[in-house]
């Protein structure tokens, strides 16, 4: 099994935000890898990574990272693969990895999802992979149309809730 996404982040103490995205993927049966990568203690081999990745299989990266939050723009600056940026919340709310990840130079691009939004990310990096994948694209609908159930049924609950002046 070849992975098609690769999860990065800049330390093991961002893999309890990650693991939602993990957790997708392996609902969705793509094959992934998860590994740490910091742009400022291993730069040579977060260059190696990105250099190599599309030749790998690689379609789809999330890198995830706080505080400083170099991670995704560095890769996205040494592949054509997608990159998905993660901020993680590490200081500052998580606001200093955010705007370190969205606010990439023109040509550089890192498309970004909210504070500790592992999950988000791995949902537009399954969108992207549906794109050529109609089994996968079958999934995702499902995958949504599941969202939209859980709200019907929390509506269901929410008409047996009573106050005195609810009126529904």
């Amino acid at each position: 099994m070849k992975p098609l996404v690769s999860i990065i982040m800049g330390s093991t103490s961002d893999l309890p935000v990650m693991e939602k995205a993990a957790e997708l993927f392996d609902e969705m049966a793509i094959p992934f890898e998860m590994q740490a990568l910091s742009a400022h203690r291993t730069p040579a081999e977060v260059e190696a990574f990105a250099k190599g990745a599309r030749e790998r299989g690689i379609r789809v990266i999330i890198a995830a990272a706080g505080m400083a939050a170099h991670l995704g723009g560095v890769v996205a600056s040494m592949t054509t693969v997608p990159v998905i940026g993660v901020p993680v919340n590490a200081s500052l709310g998580g606001m200093d990895a955010l705007l370190a990840i969205v606010q990439m130079p023109p040509g550089i691009p890192v498309a970004t999802v909210g504070i500790n939004a592992s999950l988000n990310a791995a949902l537009l990096a399954v969108q992207i992979l549906s794109t050529a994948d109609e089994t996968l694209q079958q999934k995702l609908a499902a995958y949504k149309e599941g969202l939209k159930k859980k709200i019907v049924q929390a509506n269901e609950a929410l008409a047996d809730v009573r106050f005195e002046y609810k009126t529904n």
